[in-house]
């Protein structure tokens, strides 16, 4: 089946071919018929399957006839890594037709996204957190919304996002169509479907989810220590001209990044740390062949598409197998090949079983020649967590011990002080004569607006802050009247 069977408006026709894009893919074919229409649509399709284009067209051939000027789409979806890319992906096949689109999402200004709201583009592609930020706002208001998509409903789920996704609904108007997309169908989201669609088509609800047919997958055993120096010896040997490499963690992903710059590969990192103006120049950098290899955490797996890219890299397991497979089908999108090479040390092991069970295969076990596999690595990427856990506790010992010592040498100075002072406050003589060189104690008064802590509260000290200083005797009597304070 060619693209030109499917009925769709020339302008988009004249677009798919400006793309190179001929025949549809799979869950293109499935989809893209029951949602030209109007039905509503719940559809399995795996990362890399082409269901992009497989929502878009549809709604994009119903707004071609359509009054400019007010928004009647709402994409949601979960990272604004995929939202910028499903707008960029709106922008190329509708070229020739006067359709608008804007992304609206975290870690960048409101202003311009309030724009797209007050100028009513015709299709906003949104993160969950910041469409609500805007639905607080008297502008953002989608009262002409006919057509909803959510994508990546499963990831959604994952990241905690389904709160967010139902205050979202109560902001929308009754709609004329709503198309789902998720990868797996866990209970929630079909309960949310259930409650979403009516009569929908469906696609693909039994299928397992699995990574796409054009990924060769492939184990390297290695120990952890060693997987950085590793990866290095596949990136010098030139069989990788460029790698996406995930990392378990922001820490390690930054220092990977920093262990391969330094070794003279270009490489760039990006994570929930980074700016949203870092993330989009790395990986457009990562694109545009600046950047050799992006190292990511698994928030990019679901928004980085990138044309022909050849190698993916688990640099650690993932945790669970639905995010191997996502990371993996970074490659060998829409129906080209691509290469999935996941680093396994011996702590990894259980992990990566997991992954077997849920895909049904056992992957293949490479070694690679001339690798000093017993070698000492020349630093570790991560402290271990045994021993990071150590070390958190040996710090919050030592802190409460010096507090406690803080503490008694305090209580022993004020025990002291006090001890030296009761005694010149109970025996201190009413007259003036049996004090030395003359000196009359300071008054309780003095005393109290001194407090405890005063250096002079010892016998035979006065202090200089009080009004009352030293004072002379007339004559020999230690009773008698005073001189003036002038005499």
């Amino acid at each position: 089946m060619a693209f030109a069977s499917l009925k769709l408006h020339a302008s988009l026709q004249r677009g798919l071919k400006d793309l190179g894009f001929t025949r549809p893919t799979p869950i293109q074919m499935d989809a893209i018929p029951p949602a030209l229409e109007g039905r509503d649509l719940l559809a399995c399709a795996q990362t890399g399957s082409g269901k992009t284009l497989a929502f878009l067209l549809p709604i994009l051939n119903h707004l071609m006839d359509q009054k400019r000027g007010v928004t009647r789409a709402l994409v949601l979806t979960p990272t604004r890594e995929l939202a910028a890319q499903i707008v960029e992906d709106m922008n190329e096949v509708s070229t020739h037709t006067p359709l608008t689109a804007a992304a609206v999402y975290g870690g960048v200004g409101m202003g311009p996204q309030e724009h797209a709201f007050r100028t009513g583009v015709d299709v906003l592609v949104a993160c969950p957190g910041r469409l609500l930020d805007h639905f607080r706002q008297p502008y953002a208001k989608l009262e002409h919304l006919e057509y909803l998509v959510l994508d990546e409903a499963d990831r959604m789920l994952d990241m905690g996002f389904l709160p967010d996704i139902k205050r979202v609904l109560r902001h929308l108007p009754p709609r004329k169509q709503t198309l789902f997309f998720s990868a797996t169908m866990p209970t929630p989201i079909a309960a949310l479907a259930h409650e979403l669609l009516k009569s929908p088509a469906t696609i693909n609800l039994e299928r397992k989810a699995a990574p796409a047919q054009g990924i060769t997958q492939a184990v390297y055993p290695v120990p952890q220590e060693l997987k950085g120096e590793l990866l290095l010896a596949l990136l010098s040997r030139g069989d990788m001209k460029e790698a996406l490499v995930f990392t378990r963690t922001k820490h390690r992903a930054n220092r990977l990044a920093e262990f391969l710059s330094k070794r003279g590969i270009s490489t760039e990192r990006i994570h929930g740390n980074r700016s949203q103006q870092q993330r989009t120049k790395a990986l457009e950098g990562f694109k545009d062949g600046t950047y050799r290899v992006l190292v990511a955490t698994d928030i990019a797996a679901r928004g980085i598409d990138v044309t022909a890219l050849g190698h993916v890299v688990n640099f650690d397991v993932p945790n669970v197998p639905e995010d191997y497979i996502h990371r993996v089908g970074r490659t060998a999108r829409a129906e080209l090949t691509g290469e999935a090479y996941t680093f396994v040390s011996a702590d990894e092991e259980a992990e990566l079983r997991a992954i077997e069970k849920a895909i049904s295969r056992r992957l293949q076990r490479v070694t690679l020649p001339d690798f000093d596999y017993h070698a000492k690595a020349a630093a570790k990427l991560e402290i271990p967590l045994a021993e990071r856990i150590a070390a958190i506790r040996a710090k919050k010992a030592e802190d409460r011990a010096r507090a406690a010592a803080k503490l008694a040498r305090r209580d022993g100075t004020q025990a002291g002080q006090g001890a030296r002072s009761a005694p010149s406050a109970r025996s201190a003589p009413r007259g003036g004569a049996s004090h030395a060189g003359g000196a009359r104690p300071a008054s309780s008064g003095t005393a109290a607006r001194r407090g405890e802590d005063s250096p002079y509260a010892s016998p035979g000290q006065v202090d200089p802050r009080s009004r009352s200083g030293p004072r002379r005797r007339r004559g020999g009597g230690g009773n008698g009247p005073r001189r003036g304070p002038h005499a």
